[in-house]
């Protein structure tokens, strides 16, 4: 007979391997039923962001118990990789090696998306057959920026409910492995589990133990990762999150879905315009939350305010 440990190792594996293929149909569907295209008007630029009202982000302040702050921004990583191929790049410009020199500068420049540097992907991101959220045209965005659905947008920033949902902890593993799908029943379970129910306007982030995986086996290429699976953004449109956030590129790579890369992005930007958050470090808040038996907290962030961009680096910080 099999050890408990061999058979729970087993069961482990094949909830990681798990895949769930889904047709070109399947997400043409998923497109319309998932939209919130026209909800907010036919010239918002907001969309799911529209639901952080003065009533929410005041219910959010009041989270705050212990006034112990987590960054959930993975320091800026400088050095090429293969998960890195466009690093940090900090440039000083004035230091104390120049004679005469007493007041020191330096510049960043960084290509924020990709999947190594903490960044808010902003509505005119990702389109969809020639349309962006609320069906602007792509024909917005040019050499000179978006005029659309830029990070501008969200110049007023991000102060909501977050809600950490912890898939490693949840399967009892440290991490999960590349390709590993995470499915509607994977949420529900975590809501069973811990009590905490996804609310309307909440930010809510998936950990999939990236960091602590590189951190123990180091980069990989990231072209098999894991994340959500496409039949989960139902369940993530039923709780109208506000934002979406993960340690890596909320999509589970293979997609699992016939013709389409990245359909969770496709989704929830595009579909429900909803902003996501990429890269997000979440290894000290699953420590942090894990220590409290406590998954939710007080989240704010503030993008850059860049008229045109598609999106900004930036460091989320969670409040216990």
């Amino acid at each position: 007979m099999r050890s408990a440990l061999a058979v729970f190792l087993l069961f482990s594996i094949g909830l990681q391997a798990q895949s769930r293929p889904a047709t070109t149909a399947d997400f043409e569907r998923w497109m319309k039923e998932l939209s919130n295209w026209g909800r907010w008007g036919k010239s918002d630029e907001l969309g799911t962001l529209n639901l952080m009202t003065p009533a929410s982000r005041l219910a959010a302040a009041k989270l705050v118990r212990e006034g112990v702050a987590v960054s959930l921004s993975h320091e800026a990583d400088k050095v090429q990789a293969a998960d890195n191929a466009r690093p940090f790049v900090h440039e000083m410009i004035t230091t104390s090696e120049q004679p005469g020199a007493d007041i020191f500068r330096d510049s960043f420049s960084i290509v924020h998306h990709g999947i190594m540097h903490t960044h808010l992907d902003a509505l005119c991101h990702f389109s969809y057959k020639g349309s962006s959220y609320n069906g602007f045209s792509i024909k917005e965005v040019t050499s000179k920026g978006a005029a659309r659905l830029s990070i501008e947008s969200a110049r007023n920033g991000l102060f909501a409910r977050g809600v950490l949902i912890d898939v490693p902890e949840l399967k009892g593993v440290p991490y999960l492995e590349p390709g590993a799908a995470i499915f509607p029943e994977d949420l529900d379970a975590w809501e069973k589990r811990t009590g905490v129910r996804v609310k309307p306007g909440d930010v809510v982030f998936i950990r999939t133990g990236r960091w602590a995986r590189r951190a123990e086996k180091g980069p990989w290429s990231m072209a098999e990762r894991a994340g959500l699976h496409a039949s989960s953004v139902a369940w993530l449109h039923k709780r109208d999150i506000a934002v979406l956030g993960s340690d890596a590129s909320a999509d589970v790579w293979p997609s699992q879905v016939e013709g389409v890369q990245q359909p969770v992005h496709t989704l929830v930007i595009v579909a429900m315009g909803t902003p996501i958050l990429d890269n997000v470090d979440l290894e000290q808040l699953s420590k942090e939350s894990k220590q409290r038996k406590r998954w939710d907290f007080l989240l704010t962030a503030s993008p850059l305010t860049v008229p045109g961009a598609t999106g900004s680096a930036l460091n989320p910080i969670a409040i216990f």
